[in-house]
């Protein structure tokens, strides 16, 4: 990755921004003006540029360090950071990040505004979080109708299975008089996609397993590609001035609880079946999140993300 010249932090939105880093083994520092990361050799030392302007996640794992130049220029530029256990995976998955936000005064308020109107009664909050369990239903469609790598391990809507298992969940949306059932009807969707999953890769005798240390490939790889869903909704959060705290789904179980919801709209339509396709194919951590950077761009998942919370704030307001 040769080092270019940086562009302002100005020209380009978040919600169209393209990268996200993970690093390791590097310190991060100002060279030149502009935000590098220091790889130490022998006989020479390698500095390749992080172009701020076009990022939204900086995630640091295992034997990295930062100066405060590089962070004052991460912040100046918006730029969502945190640091993580090493490998990206699976220590990653076993490291809480606390996510390092930009402070500025000028965060914008209205979304907050309108949020804090249905935010203390318990119905108007079931009904945003059924809002984003049929928002994520639809990407999820429109994501595996067209998506050529999906196709091509025949992650199809026409299996006869999968369509009852997305119709069984849209009546469960509709039918959840709590929270709690709510929760445990997504559950059983999950459960299924991921069985959907297993048996398109020929992944035998799969089960979720969240321990870092000791599992297999795609719990490795599913454990890994959330935790790069978890940046992009910390960072749309982060743009739209909403704290994590103020969650509809998650709220009682996770803290900052509103990351894991706006991450989920995401998580089934493009982590689930990538971590499994990766781990068939025998991908490294590398090219696993290469995998997930391309489809994260190619089906617009932080344009997603935005319009979803920018409609549910709008919405719930009106209830």
């Amino acid at each position: 990755m040769p080092s270019t010249s940086q562009t302002s932090h100005t020209d380009i939105l978040h919600s169209k921004r393209a990268n996200l880093y993970y690093l390791e083994h590097c310190r991060v520092m100002v060279k030149d003006g502009r935000v590098v990361f220091l790889k130490p050799a022998q006989e020479e030392n390698h500095y390749w540029n992080i172009p701020i302007a076009n990022t939204t996640v900086l995630l640091l794992g295992t034997g990295t360090s930062i100066t405060q130049g590089a962070v004052r220029m991460l912040c100046g530029a918006g730029v969502m950071f945190g640091f993580s256990g090493g490998g990206g995976t699976p220590l990653l998955a076993a490291t809480e990040i606390e996510w390092l936000s930009p402070q500025s005064e000028y965060r914008p308020t209205e979304y907050l505004q309108q949020w804090m109107h249905f935010w203390f009664d318990a119905h108007k909050r079931l009904s945003i979080a059924k809002f984003f369990q049929v928002k994520r239903l639809e990407y999820l469609v429109k994501v595996w109708t067209k998506d050529r790598v999906l196709k091509t391990y025949d992650f199809a809507l026409d299996d006869n299975g999968l369509e009852k298992t997305l119709n069984r969940y849209q009546q469960d949306i509709q039918n959840s008089s709590d929270v709690t059932k709510l929760l445990a009807a997504e559950m059983q969707l999950t459960k299924s996609l991921y069985a959907f999953a297993a048996n398109r890769t020929k992944t035998e005798d799969f089960t979720r397993n969240h321990d870092p240390i000791d599992t297999d490939n795609a719990n490795h790889f599913l454990n890994h590609g959330n935790y790069l869903a978890y940046g992009l909704a910390a960072t749309c959060l982060w743009v739209l001035g909403i704290p994590h705290g103020f969650a509809v789904m998650h709220g009682k179980t996770r803290r900052g609880a509103l990351v894991f919801d706006i991450a989920d709209l995401i998580k089934d339509s493009l982590v689930l079946p990538l971590a499994f396709i990766a781990a068939h194919e025998g991908d490294t951590e590398q090219e696993f999140r290469q995998r997930c950077l391309q489809a994260f761009t190619q089906h617009e998942a932080l344009d997603f993300m935005f319009d979803c919370v920018k409609e549910a704030a709008l919405t719930g307001q009106g209830l």
